[in-house]
């Protein structure tokens, strides 16, 4: 596990395009499928990372609690799966069920929607306003795998909350930590660099 942090992609950038198989449901979800959310989360995650599963649980209630506001939740996961099979396709829909997914969990195989997004980590969340201008890169909240710190998405509920109450988000904003995202050998790309992160 090498522990990395998120790239902390400019603010104010549109949300970048993708079009990626639901592995729930074996359906294709596009980005303009959430046009007219107040809000959109962007979550690149995966099965295996302790760090997704030290969140999997508040992040689903998460996720259902915002949705019946009216924003928009994707989850992608972009591990390569030769050496990371548990972060597969099959299992992605295993793992939605169980943990009570309610949004679409998207397999990005070729890694370009990750790459587009600068994504560096699992988890890596990214939120965009109602017009996808990118207003939040970071942490759920101040808490990691065995921290003793109350999970409470107090850092990525602010920011939505903002969004839907019309203010501004600040500005002043940490990045996530998790497992790099297992990138396909030879492909890093030229943003990725875990080092100085303990």
């Amino acid at each position: 596990m090498v522990k990395t942090a998120s790239t902390m992609l400019e603010l104010g950038v549109q949300a970048p395009d993708f079009s990626l198989l639901n592995a729930v449901n074996g359906k294709t979800v596009s980005l303009s499928d959430f046009a007219g959310a107040p809000a959109l989360v962007v979550i690149f995650m995966c099965n295996h990372c302790p760090f997704v599963k030290h969140l999997a649980d508040p992040l689903a209630a998460f996720a259902k609690e915002y949705q019946a506001k009216g924003v928009a939740v994707v989850g992608i996961s972009s591990n390569e799966i030769e050496n990371f099979p548990q972060d597969g396709p099959q299992e992605m829909a295993a793992e939605a069920k169980a943990r009570g997914y309610s949004f679409p969990y998207l397999f990005d195989e070729t890694q370009e929607v990750a790459q587009a997004y600068h994504a560096a980590c699992t988890p890596d969340f990214y939120l965009f306003d109602g017009k996808l201008k990118l207003v939040y890169r970071g942490q759920f909240d101040d808490s990691r795998p065995n921290s003793g710190i109350k999970i409470t998405g107090k850092d990525l509920r602010a920011a939505v909350d903002a969004v839907l109450a019309g203010k501004p988000v600040p500005a002043d904003q940490k990045p996530s930590i998790g497992c790099n995202i297992k990138w396909i050998k030879g492909a890093e790309p030229s943003y990725f660099n875990p080092s100085g992160i303990s």
